[in-house]
């Protein structure tokens, strides 16, 4: 499966070097002008796809690994389950829904309000669990 993989990444690599060197071939006066737009629109969708294939690669993997081992899995929906309960605190617990005008002539509704405060303050909480972990051992690693 190694070596798959590893032939694999090789071809990828021998592409993008290949379609790089298309792209640049073509010039940048003729991609400014809209006149190489297939060329391009080309590179752009099989970037793309190999997007897609390299997400969809890495999720099915971890899920396999992840279901794999019980206490993977149990540490996995624990952690999942208390990122979820600290995102309903956020929201439900921390921040206000106000109807805000916006630059533009719309407006913010209040659930969109609400929405974007909690995820403010979901980020600023996650920020401050990883400081507080990263000081924590830090600080018993120091001890020892």
């Amino acid at each position: 499966m190694k070596k798959v993989l590893t032939i694999i990444l090789g071809l990828v690599g021998v592409l993008s070097i290949v379609f790089l060197a298309m792209i640049i071939s073509t010039g940048d006066e003729a991609i400014e002008l809209g006149e190489a737009g297939t060329a391009v629109n080309t590179f752009m969708y099989i970037a793309y796809l190999v997007l897609f294939l390299t997400l969809a690669f890495v999720i099915v993997f971890s899920l396999k690994n992840i279901f794999s081992d019980s206490e993977k899995l149990k540490s996995t929906l624990k952690g999942l389950g208390i990122f979820a309960l600290l995102g309903l605190v956020c929201y439900f617990g921390l921040a206000n829904g106000v109807e805000t005008p916006l630059k533009d002539g719309g407006t913010l509704s209040e659930s969109g309000s609400k929405l974007l405060g909690a995820g403010l303050y979901l980020f600023y909480a996650l920020i401050l669990v990883a400081g507080g972990s990263m000081l924590f051992f830090g600080i018993k690693k120091m001890i020892k």
